[in-house]
C-alpha cells in the first residue's frame, strides 16, 4: 500500500494537474469511479495505473469486474495519498492515470460526419467539458478543438464531460482553416453561433439544419474573431424570448447541437 504522500511516484501522479506534465508525458489524471467506470468501458486500454482504497475499492465491485477484465491490478493507497493525487478535495476513492487518446482531424472527416462540434479558442474548462458532453448527448459524430481552445485532459474539463470523454472522438490543436476545408470537403457546412447572425428559427424553417453541420463556437467572452466568422458559411443566433441578456456559450452550444440532431432526425 502506498502511504507517503510526498513519495516520488505519488508526486508523479499529482503533477498530471499541469498541462506542462501532460504535454511532456502524453497521459492524464482521471478521478472518481465515475470517469473510470467510463474509461474501463469504452477505453480500458488507455488506463495504465489505478490508485484506490480499500473502503472504495470493497464499495465499487463493478470497478474490480472491469479492472480484472481489463488486466489491470488496482493499487491499494490511503486516503491522505490519494488527496495528494488528485485535484478535487474529495476524489471518492479512485483515482487513474490514463494514456491521452487524441483523434486526428483528417480521420474525423474522413468518417463522412453529419454533425461535428469546432471549438476555437473555448478557454473555460466547465464550458468545455459541457460541450463535449452535449455533443455526445445529441449524437454528434466529434468535436475538434482549434486555436488555444483548453486542453481537454484538464481535471476540470475531465470531470465536467462525465465520461463522455470517451465516449467520441476528439482532435486537438487544429488550424480552424484547415478544420473548415476539411469540413466542407466532408460535404459539410460550417455554421458559426454568433450574436451577430441570421435568426435560427429562420434557417431551421428554411431547412438549414438539415444538412451535414459543423457548428463553429467561439470564446466565452468575445466570441469568434471576424477572420473566423469569416470561414464560417453562415452565422445563426438563437433569439431570446425572456429578459437575460444572453446564454453562456455552453448552454447555447447544446441548443444549437440539438437543434441539428432534432433536424437530421425528422428528414430521417
Amino acid at each position: 500500500m502506498l502511504e507517503n504522500p510526498r513519495s516520488p511516484r505519488v508526486r508523479a501522479v499529482a503533477k498530471l494537474t499541469k498541462r506542462s506534465a501532460r504535454t511532456e508525458t502524453g497521459l492524464f489524471l482521471l478521478e472518481g469511479p465515475q470517469a473510470v467506470r467510463e474509461a474501463l468501458t469504452y477505453r480500458p486500454e488507455a488506463i495504465i495505473e489505478l490508485f484506490v482504497t480499500p473502503t472504495s475499492w470493497e464499495k465499487h465491485a463493478d470497478l474490480r469486474q472491469q479492472a480484472q477484465d481489463a488486466g489491470l491490478t488496482a493499487e491499494f493507497v490511503t486516503e491522505f495519498v490519494l488527496s495528494a493525487m488528485a485535484d478535487t478535495v474529495t476524489p471518492q476513492g479512485v483515482v487513474a492515470v490514463a494514456r491521452q487518446t487524441p483523434s486526428s482531424v483528417r480521420d474525423i472527416f474522413a468518417a463522412s460526419p453529419r454533425l461535428v462540434a469546432i471549438c476555437e479558442e473555448v478557454r473555460d474548462p466547465g464550458n468545455l467539458g459541457t460541450i463535449i458532453r452535449a455533443a455526445d448527448a445529441s449524437g454528434a459524430d466529434a468535436v475538434v478543438l482549434t486555436g488555444r481552445t483548453v486542453d481537454p485532459y484538464n481535471p476540470k474539463v475531465v470531470r465536467s464531460t462525465t465520461g463522455s470523454l470517451f465516449h467520441l472522438p476528439i482532435s486537438v490543436g487544429g488550424d480552424l482553416a484547415d478544420v473548415v476545408g476539411r469540413a466542407r470537403g466532408a460535404g459539410m457546412q460550417v455554421i458559426a453561433a454568433d450574436v451577430k447572425g441570421e435568426d435560427l428559427l429562420q434557417a431551421r424553417a428554411e431547412g438549414v439544419l438539415e444538412r451535414p453541420t459543423a457548428w463553429l463556437f467561439g470564446n466565452e467572452a468575445r466570441g469568434l474573431e471576424d477572420a473566423a466568422l469569416g470561414l464560417a458559411d453562415r452565422a445563426l443566433r438563437l433569439p431570446i424570448f425572456g429578459r437575460a441578456e444572453s446564454l453562456n456559450l455552453a448552454t447555447a452550444a447544446s441548443v444549437c447541437l440539438y437543434e441539428s440532431a432534432f433536424a437530421h432526425r425528422t428528414v430521417g
